[in-house]
């Protein structure tokens, strides 16, 4: 896969040569260089548009059989590569290797799942025999938009692309994509396995770019749908730039997890600490906020602490790590700046709270408590290895503290009580109520997204074609 790591993918060809400037993708956890891309320029940017505008007049006319035979070939192909993208993924996201497996396989069943749906996606029939329908019949049939942006984040270079290239391509668009400049060696060696599956040239392009090209993609009133996945502060901008096209934004959150009086605590710390640290806590749903009874505070407390002691940190090539390496410097030093404000606050440092290796991106777990809602690790995404573990009086405190935030993507709740499980599933708000798990999970055909800040629409195989396709009334 070495050539996809030099080159952007624009209409069929991979372009070596760009602005003069390089994106330097470096391996996580040693720092060492591993590819240089060009920087695209606009006019790159413009003959993806074209190419991807081209290619749509072909795959827009393709059956479903066809879609689903070229996505199965797609899929072989990948399973051949499994371990090549399992170590890209590790080197350049800095992402343990128990869970870039875990990846791997998800993209796998993702693509799978999108072979599946091309097949039997549909409209409805519309009831209108009656009244001055009588006597008629009517149905929906979905077309595709056209030309889908995608913009990607680094922390899951595989399957997050894979969200939004494998809708597109089983109902027939057309992908525009800038990966994140951390992380798009991924993405660029998926483009790779396209071209050899046989894809036109022009359904799948990738470019590394600055702000200016990304936003030239954006803005194009050419481009029918954007979807992003990233920062809230950088969607809802994305989203007022955009124009008249659909949008679908995954943006990120401060989860919570809610655990009741009620509860075996003893027996669900290994999980949320898991949930909060697992891949330094860089996953939209991390558990970031702990809300426990007081009633079984100092008991979680105890038995949390032991947990995330047993958490093993370092190099993510290790079979045993869960705590790799943060994916950058300015990010390392974000996150010890944000848990240094809240110490200087009053909050108290239970575990961790410093850099553990300034050479390898490494922070310690840490755990936090006595916060308040002015410091940065409760009302901001940390997106990072930090927790926040407070008291509450009551179920019904935790939910209150729970929606006092500005964003609303997942929450965990631990209950026994019926009662409660009802409270939570129609008091919270968020786009998903997780019971007796952590926010963090996801089985990726689940419809998938937020509210408030934490994000617009939802993704999700069946969910996510929808967004790319307007459904036309047909009346007879």
């Amino acid at each position: 896969m070495k050539k996809y790591q030099s080159a952007n993918f624009v209409a069929g060809k991979w372009e070596t040569a760009g602005t003069g400037k390089f994106q330097i993708v470096l391996d996580k956890y040693q720092g060492t260089e591993m590819a240089k891309v060009p920087q695209a320029t606009e006019n790159q940017m413009e003959d993806a548009i074209v190419a991807a505008l081209e290619a749509f007049e072909v795959t827009k006319k393709w059956s479903a059989g066809k879609r689903a035979t070229m996505m199965s070939s797609l899929y072989n192909k990948l399973v051949e590569r499994k371990e090549e993208f399992i170590n890209l993924i590790i080197n350049e996201g800095g992402k343990p290797r128990s869970y870039a497996i875990n990846e791997v396989d998800r993209s796998l069943t993702t693509l799978r799942l999108a072979i599946e749906e091309a097949t039997r996606f549909k409209g409805e029939v519309v009831p209108m025999d009656w009244g001055s329908g009588e006597g008629k019949t009517a149905f929906t049939k979905r077309f595709p938009v056209g030309v889908v942006a995608c913009i990607t984040p680094f922390n899951f270079p595989l399957n997050l692309v894979m969200h939004k290239v494998a809708p597109a391509l089983a109902v027939g668009c057309t992908t525009v994509i800038k990966p994140a400049p951390q992380a798009p060696l991924t993405c660029l060696a998926f483009a790779g396995l396209m071209e050899e599956v046989g894809y036109p040239a022009g359904v799948i392009n990738v470019l590394v770019c600055d702000i200016p090209v990304a936003e030239k993609l954006v803005k194009d009133n050419r481009v029918a749908k954007l979807s992003f996945t990233g920062s809230d502060k950088v969607g809802w901008y994305l989203k007022s730039i955009s124009g008249k096209k659909k949008v679908t934004l995954e943006l990120g959150g401060n989860a919570s997890v809610i655990v009741d009086e009620d509860v075996d605590v003893e027996s669900i710390t290994d999980t949320i600490a898991k949930g909060a640290y697992l891949y330094a806590g860089q996953i939209c749903i991390s558990t970031q906020r702990i809300f426990v009874h007081e009633n079984v505070f100092e008991r979680f407390q105890s038995a949390f602490i032991q947990s995330i002691k047993k958490l093993k940190v370092g190099n993510a090539q290790e079979s045993e790590v869960l705590v790799g390496p943060v994916i950058d410097k300015g990010h390392l030093n974000r996150i010890n700046d944000w848990v240094k404000e809240a110490k200087d606050k009053g909050a108290k440092i239970l575990l961790g709270g410093m850099i553990k290796s300034d050479k390898h991106n490494l922070y310690e777990p840490t755990l936090i408590t006595n916060t308040n809602g002015t410091m940065k690790v409760v009302s901001e995404e940390v997106f990072g290895p930090v927790a926040v573990l407070e008291s509450v009086k009551s179920f019904e405190g935790a939910i209150k503290m729970t929606n006092d935030s500005k964003y609303g993507l997942q929450a965990g709740v631990f209950t026994n009580s019926f009662k409660n499980y009802k409270l939570a599933t129609e008091e919270l708000e968020v786009g998903g109520v997780i019971m007796n798990n952590i926010p963090g999970f996801r089985i990726d055909h689940m419809p998938y997204g937020g509210i408030k800040d934490s994000g617009l629409g939802r993704e999700g195989l069946r969910y996510a074609m929808e967004e790319m396709t307007e459904g036309r009334l047909i009346v007879y």
